[in-house]
């Protein structure tokens, strides 16, 4: 060692001061002005509030203020409630049973650190309120104020006392939409509670959110639509002290986003992987890979089940079960996807709809009542005698009538949609669509009852598939109906293939499943029965009936009686509804009939 290395200054290690320590702490927990106004919502519904308004300025970098009318706090307290670690929720003995929003005592002191904070409150029962300051972690005594009950946050000027922070938000509009959605999560998690979001830029006053107080479905519809109730499927499922309610969109309600997908622990909005990629897993039967579900799946259990205590905002959550958590989830989609069968959402004809109708539709007119079937066979025996009794012959032979809700087949149009009359309305099919999905369905049912059929080719087909040869050869192809074997480098003969797909090109069978593997590598991995899935995803496609086959009447009809029996039908394996129903009401106002 040398004498300048024994002669340097060591640095000392000292204690930091209590304002740059809630500095610091401020920039754990408040990232931007939607996290200030989750941090306070959270404590005024903790409070006990019935009512709480957000008014916000600038997207919330100059202004938030969130008043409630909860139980306030003691003025003697408020000086207390301002300083790091004081919190009335937990005495600290117990940080797994937490049953409130806020636990740790930091929110107040870590927005008064980095902002000008003054909180107003007034407890039931106290001949006045109080109010007291904080700026840039300096705090005022409290003082006398009026007030009529409740509490009054308000913070300006966040991250003034660390303008660095300012840098790293983004534009007012974008903060602003950021503290809109938190409050909708806060909405939804409290349903009975009355939320009003407004924004008082430059003096103005435009309310940006308003939700009264309602039951769970209702604040569900006024958040996320009614289009959603009318096109969700209810949950109600459980296992082992963990309760899955909630609602979930139907497979062709989906969207090209996550956005929308809304997950709460214990009533409490969290953004956590393992839950999505359990919703994820959920629907990857039911939805193309760039379409993502829409839904708000609340989970309940004993909150020693649950660790909260990960996250500094308190967004992500451990499970003491994870893997009990997943299958919930994952089971209790998948129960309702199979209910909900042939259900396709009504948006698909909604859009249907509007694709038809003009541009400017044409001013109802009077149209006298539809004449019953007798009276329509005497119009057409006066009109064309002979001519009722052969169309009545040959409906009855090729289409009989049926009363499943997909109704009875009435023609087949360009060889690919089916069209159904039903008693109010009609149908229209995608028949490669929808017989690829019973196809599908199908196949897994084969799969788990005993394997999959197979069917020898009379000549076996050799395919070049090159690198790819030994990966197939090692994997057990048998139970899927396909016996394969090598037939020289990079090559491979196919004897079998699965005998519900009928005759079908080995070669694109083989392409298809390679295809899939491509897809595990580049992606996520899939779990073992999420990749077989796939692949028989692959092969009902290429063993459904094809665009351009003509079908007979009896065809068609037993193809809609199995939609009607097959679970998960609405929809092909891609995601894409495979049928649109419009009803009788919704075409005639397209032709402008009363």
């Amino acid at each position: 060692m040398g004498a300048s290395d024994r002669n340097m200054i060591l640095p000392r290690i000292r204690q930091l001061d209590e304002g740059a320590v809630n500095r610091i702490a401020a920039g754990e927990v408040v990232e931007r002005p939607a996290s200030a106004v989750k941090e306070l919502v959270e404590n005024a519904l903790d409070a006990r509030a019935t009512r709480v308004t957000v008014d916000i300025a600038d997207g919330g970098r100059t202004l938030i203020r969130v008043t409630d009318d909860g139980h306030g706090i003691e003025a003697a307290d408020l000086p207390l409630a301002l300083s790091r670690h004081a919190t009335s929720k937990i005495d600290g003995s117990d940080l797994l049973n937490i049953h409130s929003f806020g636990f740790r005592g930091e929110a107040l002191a870590s927005l008064g650190a980095v902002g000008r904070l003054t909180v107003t409150s007034r407890t039931a029962g106290a001949a006045e309120g109080a109010t007291i300051r904080v700026s840039g972690g300096r705090m005022d005594p409290p003082r006398p104020a009026a007030l009529r009950g409740g509490t009054v946050v308000e913070l300006r000027d966040l991250f003034h006392a660390t303008p660095a922070r300012l840098k790293f938000l983004k534009s007012e509009r974008s903060e602003g939409m950021a503290v809109a959605d938190a409050i909708r999560r806060l909405a939804m998690a409290e349903p009975a509670v009355a939320f009003t979001l407004r924004d008082v830029s430059d003096g103005g006053e435009r309310v940006l959110f308003r939700a009264d107080g309602s039951d769970a479905a209702g604040r569900l519809a006024l958040v996320l639509g009614r289009d959603f109730i009318r096109n969700a499927m209810p949950l109600d499922a459980a296992r082992d002290g963990f309760h899955l309610g909630g609602h979930a969109g139907l497979p062709t309600f989906s969207r090209g986003n996550a956005v929308h997908q809304y997950l709460f622990v214990n009533g409490r909005p969290v953004r956590d992987r393992m839950l999505t990629g359990a919703l994820r897993g959920a629907y990857s039967d039911v939805l193309a890979k760039d379409r993502h579900a829409v839904a708000a799946l609340f989970l309940t259990c004993d909150p020693v089940l649950v660790d909260v205590n990960v996250h500094p905002a308190k967004t992500e959550v451990r499970f003491r079960d994870a893997g009990l958590v997943r299958g919930l989830i994952v089971s209790g989609l998948r129960h309702a996807l199979a209910e909900a069968g042939h259900r396709s959402a009504t948006t698909v004809a909604d859009a249907a709809l509007g694709a038809m109708r003009p541009d400017r539709p044409a001013a109802p007119v009077y149209q006298m009542d539809r004449p019953g079937p007798a009276a329509r066979a005497q119009a057409y025996a006066a009109q064309m005698p002979g001519f009722a009794e052969a169309p009545s012959a040959r409906v009855e032979q090729d289409f009989p009538t049926q009363d499943g809700p997909l109704g009875a087949a009435r023609a087949q149009l360009h060889e690919n949609w089916i069209v159904a009359q039903t008693a109010d309305g009609i149908v229209i099919v995608d028949q490669h669509a929808a017989h690829e999905r019973l196809v599908y369905e199908r196949l897994k049912a084969q799969m788990r009852d005993r394997g999959i059929a197979a069917q020898t080719l009379l000549i076996p087909e050799v395919i070049e598939v090159g690198a790819q040869a030994d990966r197939l050869l090692s994997l057990d192809l048998s139970r899927l109906g396909l016996a394969i074997e090598a037939f020289g480098p990079g090559t491979i003969a196919v004897r079998e293939t699965p005998a519900i797909l009928g005759a079908v090109s080995a070669a694109d069978l083989i392409r298809g499943i390679l295809e899939e593997l491509e897809d595990e590598e580049d992606g996520d991995p899939l779990s073992l029965q999420s990749k077989v899935d796939a692949i028989l995803s692959r092969m009902a496609c290429h063993g459904s009936v094809r665009s351009g086959r003509r079908m007979s009447g009896p065809e068609m009809n037993a193809l809609l009686r199995e939609m009607e029996a097959t679970p998960n039908s609405g929809q092909c394996n891609h995601g894409r509804p495979t049928h649109v129903t419009l009803r009788l009401s919704d075409i005639e106002r397209l032709f402008g009939r009363t």
